[in-house]
């Protein structure tokens, strides 16, 4: 099982009555339907001929000539982002919410070298082709850890940075979290269900509290891991498990040069290789409420917002709070 699986600590998961779906969607997550026109970017790489599933959306409301990419998170896609998306567009912004590939309606090669420079360029290569010259980067979970790579790679081209309760913001290896193979990566993706993701988003995206939206989502991730691309989703996602725990950019959080908006539900606890760790190194990971004040100090030109009581997804848990400290923060630029 994905992250899902790896952070489900005994005695911290509650059982819900919510539904089990049995819908499956094909492995660029056919069939499942996108808020927004869902267009494709073709392009090779590593010798592979590829394409990136992405959403383009213009200012709903008066144009203010600025562009905003949307970065999901690892158990994220795209759609996920569809309450910001329309929040962002209506404040007039320009909205690209591209999948990452190995993600949801992107390519899912069978050989391919990961690495979140690769993602920062095809990303960059994507924005390109839009014509979209600097934009503000926001990136969720997994995301910021892209995000914060793309702005090192490409600090002309980046306005500004947001990080929405990034993962990264301590390097687990270092602390004593024991590395899993990527086969034992693979083996873990395999056994994915709706049951055990309903779960693992129950306790650590919002804290206990369940919303019949959140539904869709389950729905989402559950029908792409068990579809008829099952093994391919289940590599790609390993591969991708194995470049988070490998490739850490904490320590160059301090060469960040753009202004770098932090916002941070502190009852998050995400942490790779969580359920793994030794009993005294588990007790030290992913406590957000220290993190983030600690990434802020680190970060040269940061705001940290917290939402105290709020989980790793803040945008999909109370999207108005979110939404507001966002446009504040993007605005103060």
């Amino acid at each position: 099982m994905p992250l899902f699986r790896a952070f489900c600590i005994a005695g911290l998961i509650t059982a819900t009555a919510a539904p089990v779906f049995a819908a499956t969607y094909g492995p660029e997550l056919q069939g499942f339907d996108y808020p927004y026109p869902l267009k494709h970017f073709e392009f090779q790489s590593q010798g592979e001929s590829l394409q990136m599933g992405y959403m383009d959306v213009p200012a709903n409301g008066k144009p203010n000539g600025r562009s905003v990419v949307l970065m999901h998170g690892k158990n994220f896609c795209g759609a996920t982002w569809e309450s910001s998306i329309k929040a962002l567009s209506d404040a007039g912004y320009r909205v690209i919410a591209p999948d990452q590939i190995g993600f949801c309606s992107s390519s899912k090669p069978d050989h391919y070298q990961y690495s979140f420079q690769q993602l920062a360029l095809n990303t960059h290569q994507l924005l390109e082709k839009l014509g979209v010259q600097k934009a503000t980067l926001v990136g969720h979970s997994t995301g910021g850890m892209l995000a914060t790579r793309y702005a090192l790679m490409y600090p002309g081209q980046t306005e500004q940075l947001a990080l929405v309760n990034p993962i990264g913001l301590e390097d687990w290896k270092a602390l004593g979290v024991p590395s899993l193979s990527v086969d034992q990566w693979y083996a873990r993706e395999l056994n994915v269900s709706a049951e055990g993701i309903r779960k693992y988003q129950l306790n650590t995206y919002y804290v206990g509290r369940w919303k019949p939206e959140y539904e869709r989502w389950v729905d989402m991730y559950a029908g792409l891991s068990n579809g008829p691309g099952h093994t391919r989703v289940a590599w790609n996602s390993a591969l991708i498990y194995d470049m988070i725990f490998t490739q850490p950019v904490y320590y160059e959080f301090k060469d960040l040069k753009m202004p770098t908006l932090l916002l941070i539900g502190t009852s998050d606890n995400t942490a790779i290789g969580k359920d793994v760790a030794p009993p005294a190194v588990k007790a030290k990971l992913g406590n957000y409420a220290v993190l983030g004040k600690q990434a802020a100090k680190l970060i040269p030109h940061a705001t940290l917002v917290e939402f105290p009581g709020l989980g790793h997804a803040p945008q999909m848990e109370e999207p108005a709070r979110f939404h507001a400290a966002l446009l504040q923060g993007l605005n103060a630029l």
